[in-house]
């Protein structure tokens, strides 16, 4: 029996003034933004910044900071402020140099000094070597010393004259010679003044030969004893003649070190140092004399200064590794340092080892040895970007090691790999008392906490930044604030009434929620710049609405080149969407797509297929693996919406095909949930579905539509596809009722919904929604618990129902064929 159509209940379409926030500047109060106040602080980030004073002021191991926030949300702005205000109350941390080890030289010694005193040390032992290599060689060349030092050689030289005169003349009594040969010295026998030769000693009688080679073994024997102790004799002599050294280097070297001792009393490090220079110049007093020698033969560009490259004295010099009040490797300032590390190697941050090429050979020593910025910032605070340290090689490792110790150990890559096994430089560790902030989105500071134990001991304090915050009448007088703060900041034009509230309706488009604004002061300050660019051009001295609509517009026309070929290839059907008629099971849904800063909305088309079958919906992107874990759990959502809702009393028989028509770079989410379910149902009640209309929005299994993201991206996106076509007033978009509160459409697609040329849908159910699209009553359960047999759900679960009769009678002849029901199933 036929049944008429029961037509929907009128569903009306949202009115403008829930599509878009308007910003009124006769409520703002002022007419351009430089009668504003500038904020001191960021507003709306009150739990970042208290989390920011907790972190810095607590002084106890592993509780650094993790600045958690998106880019352009002010992290950086507010921790350089914070850090720097708080750094100039406090005191200058101490310094810190590197000097020689003289008993092992390859370990050489971390001296910790006073504020400002590493530099004057460092000065003061330049000025000594300049003193000693112009008085140690002079003392050396006076007349006291040369006496004594002649007088010296003279009595040794007679001592071993004398020992050696005594055999001499032993052997001639025995008229044996002492012969000086190539080999050393010989005996040989002596007759009528001429030392024999062999063919004549060998002449003599048997009796003669014995005697004289008896006496030449006695004075051999004698000969050498004096030979023995002609090297004792030498090592005498040399030690005396050290003693007589050291005894005049004292002289030198007492007057110039006492009076830099005098300079720096009181400063233990300095003094332990300064006795250990005083013995070792004093044991090496020949090098200064060696070099005025070099001197003396050639015109030397450190003639009576300290060659930096000379090995002899760069052993007394003094390497500022961190000092106050001076350049280069010292900070400047009498307050804590604050550190901004913007290449976080694993050289930047602890420090190197460098080398120098001498003869092709490669060398080093102290005075190469350079600072980090952990060195930079000890007794202070130092910023890093945290995924600029983790993707350097080492250097995560090596600050988390540095934290944990408490102290910084410079390595080399190599070292720290174990690659080399050579003698290098073991510098003495210097403590490390630093205030280690980093800053990073928020799924990087999750990856961190989940899968690095080290990283939670160590980064105990996280600051979360806000993207957006309720836009209040508290809130607004300081929000405007902010925005004149940011242009005077960046030295741009003054912005109008209407320029300030179009930047403000703009922020809250950025934060997708009518009810707040966006407090990421990086977008925020890049529109104002090119806002005060088109101001310019257009020869305005303020920043006026207009200006600010043509930036948002040259924004997007630099980057929509992509939105235009998706948009092209659909009004020449290419990609087949339909925007007028009628189709069963077929409807448009919307997906967002992101392209760097930039993201716009795209129909796509989707097919729902169904026949008898075993109670499956399949769905096709998941089939051919293009549909991602979300998009799948929306699907297995419709098979129990059908489930709970249709044919309760009889057994599942519908097998069901869903599809995103020519869509090749796979699907996720479940935004499009509604529409599958909306194409389902119009293929089994077989009422076909306006396509004019697009549909967003995820369901539940109770069949409530869900809020989405990306609405205003997904109803432009249709909207400018029916506008290429042209707007007919009868098109639109269906969208969640809890999305209202996120629309703040472009002006273009608001005015079309004034004038009727395009409507937009709010549905809370399914239910709603079938209606609207198919303008047929979705149907309730009636007292007898059937649906009315013309409307959507009655035809539904008719289908359903039939399915099942026709499964049963298919199953029944084969069960009769083969005995198995079970075979189909």
């Amino acid at each position: 029996m036929s049944v008429d159509k029961r037509p929907a209940p009128e569903h009306p379409s949202l009115p403008v003034s829930r599509l878009r926030y308007h910003c009124d500047p006769s409520t703002l109060g002022f007419n351009t933004s430089d009668e504003l106040e500038a904020v001191e602080e960021l507003i709306g980030q009150d739990r970042a910044l208290e989390a920011i004073r907790f972190g810095t002021s607590i002084m106890k191991p592993g509780f650094n900071l993790y600045l958690l926030g998106s880019h352009g949300s002010g992290r950086h702005t507010a921790i350089k402020r914070h850090l720097t205000a708080k750094a100039r109350n406090e005191p200058a941390p101490d310094d810190w140099v590197y000097v020689s080890n003289f008993q092992q030289p390859t370990k050489p010694r971390a001296l910790r000094l006073p504020p400002g005193v590493a530099s004057k040390f460092r000065d003061a032992m330049n000025e000594l070597v300049d003193d000693l290599r112009s008085s140690i060689p002079a003392l050396f060349e006076q007349e006291d010393y040369r006496n004594r030092r002649r007088a010296l050689d003279e009595r040794f030289e007679e001592s071993q004259a004398h020992a050696f005169e005594d055999v001499r003349r032993e052997a001639a009594a025995a008229s044996i010679a002492i012969v000086r040969t190539p080999m050393g010295f010989a005996l040989a026998p002596v007759r009528d003044g001429q030392v024999m030769k062999p063919e004549e000693f060998n002449a003599l009688g048997e009796d003669e030969r014995a005697k004289i080679e008896e006496k030449i073994q006695l004075l051999q024997k004698e000969l050498e004893e004096v030979l023995q102790k002609m090297p004792r004799l030498e090592k005498e002599r040399r030690d005396a003649l050290r003693q007589l050294n050291e005894e005049f280097a004292e002289r030198a070297v007492a007057a110039s070190i006492d009076e830099i001792a005098a300079r720096f009393a009181g400063i233990e490090a300095v003094q332990d140092h300064l006795a250990a220079v005083r013995e070792d110049v004093i044991k090496n007093a020949n090098l200064f004399i060696e070099a005025a020698i070099e001197e003396s033969k050639q015109e030397s560009p450190f003639k009576g200064q300290v060659d930096p490259a000379d090995p002899r004295f760069r052993r007394y010099m003094v390497n500022v590794m961190i000092g106050n009040g001076a350049v280069g490797n010292e900070r400047s300032g009498d307050h804590a340092p604050v550190v901004f590390e913007s290449l976080p190697s694993l050289a930047n941050l602890i420090g190197r080892i460098e080398h120098s090429a001498q003869f092709g050979t490669l060398t080093t020593d102290f005075t190469l040895i350079r600072p980090g910025a952990l060195h930079r910032a000890n007794g202070g605070y130092l910023v890093l970007d945290a995924i600029k340290v983790l993707t350097q090689p080492l250097a995560w490792d090596a600050l988390k090691r540095s934290l944990r110790n408490r102290s910084i150990i410079i390595q080399t890559p190599a070292e720290q790999l174990g690659l080399i096994s050579t003698v290098s430089l073991e510098p003495d560790p210097i403590p490390l008392d630093v205030k280690v902030v980093l800053i990073g989105d928020r799924q990087l500071y999750y990856l961190l906490a989940n899968l690095d134990p080290d990283f939670g001991d160590l980064f105990k304090v996280e600051a979360d930044f806000n993207e957006e915050i309720p836009r209040t009448d508290e809130i607004m007088p300081l929000y405007v604030r902010l925005i004149a703060t940011i242009a005077r900041y960046h030295g741009l034009r003054p912005l109008t009434a209407d320029g300030c509230a179009r930047v403000i309706e703009e922020a809250v488009r950025m934060a997708d929620d009518q009810e707040k604004v966006s407090v990421q002061t990086g977008p925020l300050a890049d529109l104002i710049t090119e806002a005060d660019y088109w101001a310019g051009v257009a020869g305005r001295r303020e920043i006026t609405r207009r200006d600010v609509v043509r930036a948002v517009e040259a924004r997007t026309r630099r980057a929509d080149r992509i939105r235009e070929m998706s948009q092209e290839s659909i009004t020449r059907n290419i990609m087949l969407i339909d925007t007028e008629g009628e189709a069963v099971g077929q409807i448009n849904g919307l997906s967002v797509i992101s392209l760097g800063q930039f993201s716009f909305g795209r129909p796509s088309r989707i097919t729902a297929r169904v026949r008898m079958g075993a109670g499956k919906v399949v769905d096709i992107e998941r089939e051919t693996e293009l549909g991602g874990p979300l998009h799948s759990k929306g699907v297995l959502i419709l098979s129990g919406y059908l489930a709970s809702h249709y044919a309760l009393d009889t057994p599942p028989s519908l097998s069901a095909t869903l599809v995103f028509e020519q869509s090749y770079g796979g699907v996720d989410g479940d935004s499009a949930s509604s529409a599958e379910l909306y194409a389902l149902l119009s293929a089994l009640s077989e009422v076909p579905i306006k396509q004019h209309f697009a549909v967003t929005g995820s369901v539940n299994q109770l069949g409530q539509v869900q809020a989405i993201g990306g609405v205003n991206q997904k109803i432009e996106g249709f909207f400018d596809i029916c506008k290429a076509r042209g707007l007919t007033g009868e098109q639109g978009v269906l969208i969640p009722e809890a999305n209202i509160q996120h629309l703040m459409l472009r002006e273009d697609v608001v005015e079309a919904v004034a004038a009727g040329r395009f409507r937009i849908f709010a549905v809370k159910t399914i239910s709603q929604g079938i209606e609207i699209l198919t303008g047929r009553e979705a149907g309730v359960r009636g007292p007898d618990g059937e649906f009315p047999a013309d409307s959507v759900n009655g035809l539904v679960e008719a289908k359903l129902r039939h399915f099942a009769e026709l499964r049963h009678r298919f199953a029944a002849s084969r069960g009769n064929g083969s005995g198995s029901e079970g075979a189909t199933s």
